[in-house]
């Protein structure tokens, strides 16, 4: 008769194999995408973040597992010519491989957002060369791994970030308005001392006219004066002959009388 662990470890097999079959065999299964950057550039004696992400139709659990490998670009690195293992995540934990970047690899993404993130640090010049990036979450278990190549340069040669790359253009962009604005305001003064100067000689011009009408005026009014008389114009005189003597018939002695005097002023 067998003993009884024996059955319970023969029953626990049968059930994982047939746990296995259903997950890997009878389900169909789903190809997982996996994302990298192409390539990334750290400064020597920095953090190196190497990112990576993928896509699955299935829920991330236990079962899920990462592998990140490192093959170097040196030819007279010891691991040039195939890529090995460098940290491992399954089951919730992390295990750095055991090589250069044990003390020195850092899984920094959430898996349960499906980041799977590692970052170096700090970076040295061993670390040029290409990682790749490997998910298996089952049944998506089917997938092309991402690949990253990494260089580690000095500071003198490290490129501008994209930071400053920003920074510099809005700066620019700053400096184009600025001179704009300073165009437009020497634009709107001259044209706003033109407009002073033009309506100066309008009025100049107008204060010119009327002093020439005045003038003219003037000149009218003379003229009329010398071709009047100095005093008032007298109208026409009626005279007529008293007769003083006492006769009714007769005229002894005649004498002018103003009959009447017409004025024209």
């Amino acid at each position: 008769m067998e003993p009884r662990w024996l059955n319970n470890i023969c029953r626990r097999m049968l059930w994982t194999g047939f746990t296995l079959y259903i997950v890997f065999v009878a389900e169909p299964t789903s190809a997982i995408e996996i994302h990298a950057d192409p390539e990334v550039i750290v400064q020597n004696g920095t953090k190196g973040v190497l990112r990576c992400t993928f896509k699955s139709s299935e829920v991330v659990s236990t079962w899920t597992s990462v592998t990140w490998s490192f093959q170097s670009s040196q030819p007279d690195h010891q691991f040039s010519k195939a890529p090995y293992v460098i940290y491992h995540f399954s089951n919730g934990k992390g295990f750095p491989g055991q090589d250069e970047f044990k003390d020195r690899v850092e899984f920094i993404g959430d898996i349960n957002k499906k980041d799977v993130s590692i970052q170096l640090n700090p970076a040295q010049f061993s670390d040029n060369g290409t990682f790749f990036c490997d998910v298996k979450n089952p049944p998506d278990v089917k997938g092309t791994q991402a690949r990253t190549e990494l260089r580690v340069v000095l500071k003198e040669s490290f490129p501008q970030s994209q930071t400053a790359v920003i920074i510099g253009g809005v700066c620019g962009a700053l400096i184009v308005l600025i001179i704009i604005a300073v165009a437009a305001c020497f634009v709107i003064r001259v044209l706003h001392n033109r407009q002073d100067y033009e309506g100066c000689t309008t009025l100049e011009s107008v204060s010119s006219q009327a002093l020439r009408l005045q003038k003219k005026a003037e000149s009218s009014r003379e003229g009329s004066t010398c071709s009047s008389p100095s005093g008032p114009v007298q109208g026409p005189v009626i005279y007529a002959q008293l007769d003083h003597s006492g006769s009714k018939n007769s005229f002894h002695k005649i004498e002018p009388v103003v009959y009447a005097d017409i004025r024209k002023n």
